[in-house]
């Protein structure tokens, strides 16, 4: 498998398929924060698109800011998608109170 893309148009993305990708392409993060910093970036041009209801640009930066956390995961050592699932559990767990907007917090 290449780094740059999966074996198959069949074969899913993964943490390790894109943090590969992405030190190939850019070459290693020189920090972890330069990651975040990126995925704050990114995170404002999914709020425009947001705004503007662009779908198609929402699902694109939404799946940018997907690729950087992967890429954090992986220079940090964990597994993003069993850190959400672990979270989910605890947030089940929990007691919640509703904002009115959809959100809301734990109490």
């Amino acid at each position: 498998m290449s780094a740059s893309s999966p074996e198959t148009t069949s074969d899913r993305e993964t943490q390790k398929t894109i943090a590969a990708w992405g030190e190939a392409t850019f070459g290693p993060a020189a920090n972890p924060i330069d990651l975040v910093t990126r995925a704050q970036q990114e995170l404002n041009e999914l709020a425009d698109a947001v705004k503007q209801r662009d779908t198609r640009e929402a699902a694109l930066e939404t799946a940018d800011v997907m690729i950087l956390l992967y890429r954090l995961a992986e220079d940090l050592g964990y597994d993003l998608d069993r850190s959400v699932g672990e979270k989910m559990a605890i947030n089940r767990a929990r007691k919640w109170v509703r904002a009115g907007d959809g959100t809301g917090k734990h109490v």
